[in-house]
């Protein structure tokens, strides 16, 4: 695949770059170079990613960084199986934890919520830092949205973490995750509140909280081109304006259904030993059908 010219290859992550001395220095350019492409396209054109992350896998499938990079760009392109055996490659290579969050979101994409729960409440969870603990309940609610026990999904979401005043760089995700469990379980005025938290933690619009919050005002943006009949001159200040107007706020967006798949229960997780294990923060101790409770 075409790489432009003004990638070097320099631009990969030190640590990255590290694991690319195993191999000889004109390869060690070659993947980086891909690496580099990867994640250039993995937001825009997940597909572009993930042909990148092809070439680089067959240059050098031996470097955990490759395998892992392969795993994030199945992963962005839906391709949860494929995903998951990259990151299962990456994880065996390392012995690192972190992917553990994304390896269970997989389970998610592949039609396996219960299996995403087992690894919710595995003792991997334990080691993983504070975002990644936040990212595996996200998970965990995510399973249980799935598994339509809503009000399981609300209260796995209640944490310290979602409580505190405090902007980290995952606040924004788990207010919007909470808000929008909070709209599907009926109670609006609720998750009207927290999608207003969660615009006020969203400095860098990773989430459309402002849209969901905008909807539920019943505020619509309509573009509103003005032209006036027998008058070639128009206002410059009339043009394009945007007019605003209310409407009845959109009924909530379904889940999108999960990637089926088949796969044998016993490669589902990674010889970890997780089938009798409680979820995350007791996210299993609670019951699909409790009442509301306080957000």
């Amino acid at each position: 695949m075409p790489i432009p010219d003004d990638v070097t290859g320099e631009e990969i992550d030190k640590d990255v770059k590290q694991e690319l001395q195993s191999l000889p220095k004109g390869l060690a350019e070659d993947v980086s170079r891909n690496l580099v492409m990867v994640a250039r396209l993995i937001d825009e054109d997940p597909e572009g990613a993930y042909g990148y992350s092809r070439v680089a896998l067959r240059l050098a499938s031996r470097v955990a960084a490759v395998r892992e990079a392969a795993g994030f760009a199945a992963y962005a392109s839906q391709k949860y199986s494929e995903a998951l055996a990259e990151f299962r490659a990456a994880r065996r290579m390392t012995g690192n934890v972190d992917l553990w969050p994304v390896m269970a979101d997989c389970e998610r994409g592949l039609g396996r919520p219960e299996k995403a729960l087992d690894m919710a409440g595995a003792p991997e969870v334990q080691k993983l830092d504070k975002a990644g603990q936040v990212e595996m309940r996200l998970v965990a609610a995510g399973a249980r949205r799935d598994m339509d026990q809503l009000d399981a999904a609300i209260v796995t979401l209640q944490s310290p973490e979602l409580a505190s005043n405090s902007v980290q760089p995952w606040t924004a995700r788990l207010r919007y995750a909470y808000a929008d469990a909070l709209l599907a379980a009926g109670r609006e005025g609720e998750a009207r509140e927290w999608f207003a938290k969660a615009v006020e933690s969203d400095k860098d619009g990773s989430t459309d909280a402002s849209d969901r919050l905008a909807e539920l005002d019943g505020v619509e943006f309509v573009d509103a081109l003005v032209e006036d009949d027998g008058d070639s001159d128009h206002d410059s200040d009339s043009d394009g304006d945007v007019e605003v107007v209310n409407s009845e706020a959109p009924e909530a967006k379904p889940v999108p259904e999960a990637e089926t798949e088949p796969e044998s229960a016993e490669d589902s997780v990674d010889d970890d030993g997780l089938d009798d294990v409680d979820d995350v923060d007791d996210v299993d101790d609670v019951d699909g059908d409790e009442g509301d409770l306080k957000s």
